[in-house]
């Protein structure tokens, strides 16, 4: 759930807990908007967590690291690049 969605299902919840008013036989929709709230506010919070951790567009940042290396036979240089977390 991405935070859109998750703020999406906290606002369905707020609805049905604060702006409705009708009276159902079987289930209380004012429970079920708190349930929704908590839900969207849960997935709120982990979407925020786990942004960092998500590479993204760009691969996120990275390390490069170029090694130069005289021998008998000339010169010999070599690149590499490393993902940084």
């Amino acid at each position: 759930m991405g935070v859109g969605t998750s703020l999406v299902v906290f606002a369905v919840g707020a609805v049905l807990r604060f702006a409705v008013t009708v009276a159902t036989p079987g289930f209380n929709l004012h429970t079920i908007g708190i349930i929704l709230m908590i839900v969207g506010a849960v997935g709120f919070v982990l979407s925020l967590a786990f942004w960092g951790s998500w590479g993204g567009f760009g691969g996120g940042p990275t390390r490069r690291r170029r090694t130069v290396v005289e021998g008998p036979s000339g010169v010999s240089s070599s690149t590499t690049e490393e993902r940084v977390f």
